[in-house]
């Protein structure tokens, strides 16, 4: 995989699958708007397993391993060329090591600076512009970016290989920054391009790059409409409780981390069995984000929701 370092003051940016697909959105929009080249790839069978055997006509093959690609952009204008890894899945162990492999190349190609995206989930309304956060192993590299309008993510973590090639660059003394864009917390299961199109548009005003999003922006209307349609649908079926959703989406604050401590108190007014009920219910929706919606409804049916509600968002405080 071994290639010439004749890239001119090269930039890297990563992206794999995470939270409203932000990032390989972003990733996969760039190098095709670029019209980058496949230079290189990952051994697949370094870091994934075959999970499964694919059926067509009654006949079993072997399942297809996730893709891990890089491609190359040359800057016409001679500024910063691009190398983009884009990777098709996250591996369910030994991401780090994946990490430094994608590095040993990307040094060998006179890497400079390494960029991933990621998502952030708070109440932002849909068809709102998001915000864009940043987090970096730099400060110079991140008040750079907070002249572009980015704010610094005060706290939080990023999860995935999104995040930690970060750490893995910072080793090797690579300075990196992610960007996150902002979506709403009860859509973090749904492709959003409207916060893959606001982190892309912070990284290429830093890059000095010019690219056409025409095409993504009308995929962000359309899954805005979608998500404002569902949003009267839950509007108009549940009454008070969705109503109160809708008024807590136009918020838009930033989830905040909370006290652990404040956890183990019952919430005011609750009785204990209800109490536990309420735990039960953060416990599912930890693990599984499509519940976090029905939490929220049965907070708003008991009219506790504020005294909850730093909880309820820490649920989505990590950023993918």
């Amino acid at each position: 995989m071994a290639e010439s370092s004749d890239l001119r003051d090269p930039w890297l940016v990563a992206a794999w699958p995470g939270m409203g697909s932000v990032a390989l959105l972003a990733g996969t929009y760039l190098l095709q708007q670029l019209q980058a080249q496949r230079v290189a790839e990952l051994n697949a069978r370094d870091f994934f397993e075959i999970q499964n055997v694919e059926v067509k006509k009654g006949l079993a093959t072997v399942g297809r391993l996730p893709r891990s690609l890089f491609f190359e952009w040359r800057d016409p204008r001679r500024r910063h060329d691009l190398l983009i890894f884009a990777g098709e899945a996250q591996p369910t162990s030994g991401g780090y090591e994946l990490c430094q492999r994608l590095l040993e190349y990307a040094m060998q190609r006179g890497v400079k600076r390494l960029f991933t995206f990621a998502a952030i989930a708070t109440q932002l309304h849909p068809g709102t512009k998001p915000h864009v956060y940043g987090v970096a192993t730099d400060p110079a590299l991140l008040d750079e970016v907070k002249g572009l309008g980015v704010e610094a993510l005060e706290e939080g973590q990023i999860s995935g290989l999104n995040g930690l090639l970060l750490a893995a660059g910072a080793e090797r003394g690579l300075p990196g920054l992610c960007l996150l864009g902002e979506l709403p917390f009860f859509a973090v299961g749904v492709h959003n391009p409207r916060a893959a199109q606001a982190v892309l548009e912070r990284f290429t005003e830093l890059a000095g790059i010019d690219i056409n999003y025409t095409d993504l922006e009308q995929q962000a209307k359309l899954v805005d409409r979608n998500l404002l349609q569902l949003l009267e649908q839950l509007k108009q079926s549940g009454g008070e409780a969705a109503e109160s959703q809708i008024e807590g989406l136009e918020e838009n604050e930033l989830p905040v981390a909370e006290d652990e401590r404040s956890r183990e108190q019952p919430g005011p007014g609750l009785d204990r069995k209800t109490e536990r009920r309420i735990n039960a219910m953060f416990e599912r929706a930890k693990q599984d984000r499509s519940g976090a919606f029905e939490l929220k409804q049965e907070l708003d049916r008991l009219g506790v929701f504020k005294q909850y509600e730093d909880r309820f968002l820490d649920l989505f405080r990590e950023a993918e």
